[in-house]
C-alpha cells in the first residue's frame, strides 16, 4: 500500500530543481523527470486529502485567475488546486477592469500581482496570440519584480494557449497512468487522437496538439487522424515526430478514423478547427473584418457538416483493442441524441465511460496544485515530510 514517504522518496530521486521559480508554458519546455514530478506530487497530494492530511502550504497569498475563452472544468480546477494549497483565488473579469479605458497588459499584470503567488491565464481563441499574451503578462510582472514594484515574481500555469492545454492533458496522462498500472506498461500502447464530427465551430487546436505533444514521450504509438484539411500546427508535430523517436514509440498520420481506431488502446475523439482555417479567423479579428468571420464561420459550419460519419460508435468501438479501448475526453463533449442531434461520440459510449470521464477530469486539480508547489518550492518533498509530521498525532488518534 502506498504512503506518502513512497512520494517523498520518489521527489528525492528526481532532478526538477529548474521548475523552482519557473513558468509552465508548454509540457515539452519540460524534462521528462519535471513531468514526473508533476505527476508524483499531484498523487501525493491526492493522497494527503483522501488521508485527512493538511495540504496548505500557504498561510497567505492570491492565485489570479484570467480566463479569456469560457470554461468550467479548468476554471473551478485551478481555484480547487489553490484552495488546496492555501491560496486565496482572485479572477479578473477584463469587462469590469480598467483593461476597456486603455490600461496596458504590463500595468493590469503589476497591479493584479501585488500578493500574487500564480497566474492562471486561458487565452485559446486565436492562433498567435494566447501564448504570445501570456509571455507578454509574464515579462511584465518580471520586470515588476526586478524594478522592486512586486515584492515576489508571481509564477504562471497555463490554463490553454492557442498552442498547448498542458493541465488537460497532464490530467489525461495521469488518468492513463493509474488505468494502465502505471508508466512502465505504456510503451507499445497505442493511442488514437482523432478528430470527430461537431455542429459548432471554432474548437481551439492546443487539446490535440497537447496530446500528441505529450503522450509521444511515453513510448506509445500516437496516432493523428482527421479529414483532409483539418491540420494542427506543423510544429507541434514535428515535435510529437521527435518524441517518437527517441522513446522508442511511433507517430504517425491518416485521414481515416477507422485505420485510428483499429486496436487502438486509447481513443480520444475531438473536435477541433483547421489550423489555417484558425490563422485566418485570427487574422480576420485583427482587420475587425465581422462580414469576413460570418462566411468563414459558414463555410467551416458547412466543412465539417460533409464529416459526420467522423463520429465514436459502438461500431468502431468495437474495432479497438478487446473491443475495450480507454475512451478519453476533455469536456463536455458533443453528444449524439443529448447534446446535440448529431456529435463526436454515441450516447451510449458516452454513458458507458461516464464514470471513467468524471475521474479523468478529477486528476486536474491536483495537476495544476503540483505545478504551483514545484515553482513555489525549492524542495516540495521537504514540505510534504512536515505536513505529514504535523498531522501524524491527528492520524493516529
Amino acid at each position: 500500500m502506498k504512503t506518502l514517504q513512497n512520494y517523498i522518496d520518489k521527489l528525492n530521486s528526481l532532478n526538477f530543481k529548474e521548475m523552482y521559480n519557473n513558468d509552465f508554458f508548454w509540457t515539452w519546455d519540460k524534462t521528462d523527470e519535471e513531468l514526473e514530478a508533476v505527476f508524483t506530487v499531484a498523487d501525493a497530494l491526492r493522497f494527503m486529502r483522501e488521508n485527512n492530511i493538511s495540504t496548505k502550504v500557504f498561510e497567505s497569498g492570491l492565485g489570479i485567475s484570467i480566463f479569456r475563452d469560457n470554461s468550467t472544468r479548468t476554471r473551478f480546477s485551478f481555484a480547487s488546486a489553490c484552495n488546496l494549497l492555501g491560496l486565496e483565488v482572485q479572477d479578473l473579469d477584463e469587462k469590469k477592469s480598467q483593461i476597456a479605458h486603455g490600461e496596458t497588459v504590463r500595468e493590469t499584470a503589476n497591479m493584479v500581482s501585488f500578493m500574487a503567488d500564480v497566474i492562471g491565464i486561458r487565452d485559446d481563441m486565436y492562433i498567435g496570440k494566447g501564448h504570445a499574451y501570456q509571455k507578454e503578462f509574464m515579462d511584465a510582472v518580471t520586470e515588476g519584480n526586478k524594478d522592486g514594484i512586486l515584492e515576489q515574481r508571481p509564477t504562471l500555469v497555463n490554463l490553454q494557449c492557442d498552442v498547448d492545454h498542458p493541465t488537460q492533458c497532464m490530467a489525461d496522462m495521469l488518468h492513463i497512468i493509474h488505468e494502465f498500472g502505471g508508466v512502465e506498461n505504456l510503451k507499445g500502447k497505442k493511442l488514437a487522437m482523432t478528430w470527430a464530427y461537431s455542429p459548432s465551430y471554432g474548437k481551439p487546436l492546443s487539446v490535440p496538439q497537447g496530446v500528441i505533444g505529450l503522450m509521444t514521450r511515453f513510448g506509445m504509438d500516437v496516432v493523428l487522424a482527421h479529414p483532409e484539411g483539418y491540420d494542427v500546427m506543423p510544429e507541434v508535430e514535428e515535435i510529437a515526430k521527435k518524441n517518437a523517436e527517441a522513446t522508442g514509440g511511433s507517430f504517425t498520420k491518416t485521414n481515416d478514423m477507422a485505420e485510428a481506431f483499429k486496436d487502438a488502446d486509447i481513443v480520444y475523439p475531438k473536435s477541433w478547427a483547421p489550423f489555417a482555417a484558425m490563422e485566418k479567423r485570427t487574422n480576420l479579428y485583427a482587420e475587425g473584418d465581422f462580414d469576413g468571420i460570418d462566411k468563414l464561420e459558414k463555410e467551416l459550419l458547412a466543412q465539417n457538416a460533409e464529416h459526420k460519419d467522423w463520429a465514436c460508435t459502438e461500431e468502431l468501438m468495437k474495432t479497438t483493442k478487446d473491443g475495450k479501448a480507454l475512451y478519453l475526453h476533455c469536456l463536455p463533449a458533443d453528444i449524439t441524441g443529448v447534446s446535440c442531434e448529431t456529435g463526436e461520440v454515441d450516447a451510449s459510449v458516452f454513458d458507458r465511460y461516464r464514470i471513467p470521464l468524471y475521474k479523468e477530469a478529477s486528476f486536474k486539480p491536483y495537476v495544476i496544485a503540483a505545478m504551483i508547489m514545484l515553482s513555489k518550492f525549492e524542495k516540495p518533498q521537504d514540505i510534504l515530510k512536515k505536513l505529514e509530521v504535523k498531522a501524524a498525532p491527528r492520524i493516529f488518534e
